[in-house]
């Protein structure tokens, strides 16, 4: 990759590793408007990727000399998706912060992986197995009714079609802070979305309001929702 100007604005990443979801990041960079150089030790997966991406090179990150011939001194950010293997993933978070990229994403297998890259200076580390999983038992327990956004680990936004109960009344009648400690974001009506809804408008039969609160709360409005069915 070439040296930027000062009149550059583009971003440019090193995406590390491109499996599954290294290479999806990859893609989706370059879809973005970014410049990424890709890399990882098995050709296929490079062959795979070249045409997407402005540079795909085969290299493996536990050669500390070829790592250091790359040079990172130019790049935005750079993501680090080698969860099989932690030496290779400590090693190239090491040569990371040692080129002074400023921000550095790892991918990690388990919370053990995830201290020690931490340790190691890198800024953010993802689970993308473990945020699916949570995903997946949200929507199997709120019987897929909702569309869910897990934001943490006990909070959530969520889709969910109002209670009989409701309808009628206005957002003010309903107090859904006070009464289950969620907030409604928006309302979806008739194929639009009304952000900041106001607190006077009664509430119709097929509403669906967009409420952020603890999962277990969602879930239980969700069981009151299908017990009214």
């Amino acid at each position: 990759m070439k040296k930027r100007t000062q009149k550059d604005t583009i971003k440019e990443y090193i995406v590390i590793g491109l499996g599954r979801f290294g290479s999806s990041v990859a893609r989706q960079l370059e879809a973005n408007g970014c410049k990424v150089l890709a890399i990882d030790r098995n050709e296929r997966r490079i062959s795979q990727i070249a045409e997407y991406v402005t540079l795909a090179m085969c290299l493996d990150v536990t050669n500390e000399d070829a790592l250091m011939e790359l040079g990172g001194r130019n790049f935005d950010g750079a993501v680090i998706s080698i969860g099989h293997s932690l030496d290779a993933s400590v090693l190239a978070a090491i040569w990371a912060k040692e080129q002074g990229i400023r921000q550095i994403i790892a991918k990690a297998y388990d919370d053990m992986q995830g201290k020690i890259l931490t340790k190691l200076g890198v800024d953010e580390i993802v689970y993308p197995e473990k945020e699916m999983g949570v995903h997946l038992a949200n929507n199997l327990a709120f019987n897929n009714l909702l569309d869910t956004t897990e934001l943490t680990s006990d909070y959530s936004m969520a889709d969910v079609g109002v209670l009989k109960s409701w309808v009628g009344k206005s957002l003010k009648e309903l107090n859904l802070r006070k009464k289950y400690d969620v907030n409604v974001i928006a309302i979806k009506r008739g194929g639009a979305l009304s952000i900041n809804p106001s607190a006077d408008d009664p509430t119709q039969k097929d509403d669906v309001f967009v409420l952020l609160g603890k999962n277990n709360t969602l879930k239980r409005i969700a069981d009151a929702y299908i017990s009214e069915k």
